[in-house]
């Protein structure tokens, strides 16, 4: 299976709860990891790479917290895919064609580029503006995990979130 790592979709998570927010809002990064429900020292790792791509920015002490280091209509899931992964490469000949000696004369080689480059240019063209958006499915989500129970507090999960970008 052709997928993303753990930490990407998570960091994808972060960005996104972030984007939901009013522009400019921090918050800690215990909030997120509870409001996303994602382990808290994961989330703390991920935000640490998100910083160093310039995604994320962080300030210390009274207000401080995690905010978007650009407005989220700047930021794209290929940014998040990048900074987690190191890019997007459906193949080891894709970013390195030294790594098969016949990646020049393969037919398939030629499809593998094209395709990541499709991916590539798709992940790029995604905004966190767009996708806060669309996250007007996450509050049934959070209701049904709150019915369940799998999450205590997740009722205040959703009051930080403007109602619209839930």
């Amino acid at each position: 299976m052709l997928g993303i790592a753990r930490q990407t979709d998570y960091a994808a998570r972060v960005v996104l709860h972030l984007a939901c927010l009013a522009p400019g809002a921090k918050v800690p990064i215990a909030d997120i990891a509870r409001h996303r429900m994602l382990p808290l020292e994961f989330v703390r790792r991920i935000v640490g790479d998100l910083v160093k791509a310039g995604i994320l920015a962080t300030s210390r002490g009274s207000g401080g917290g995690v905010s978007l280091a650009r407005p989220a209509e700047d930021i794209s899931l290929g940014d998040v895919v990048h900074a987690m992964e190191g890019g997007v490469s459906l193949n080891h000949c894709v970013s390195d064609r030294r790594v098969c000696p016949l990646a020049a004369a393969c037919p398939v080689q030629s499809v593998w580029v094209e395709a990541t480059q499709v991916l590539d240019g798709y992940l790029a063209s995604v905004r966190f503006s767009v996708l806060a958006q669309r996250s007007e499915a996450h509050r049934p989500a959070h209701l049904r995990v709150q019915a369940i129970g799998r999450v205590r507090g997740a009722n205040r999960c959703l009051a930080p979130l403007r109602p619209s970008a839930l």
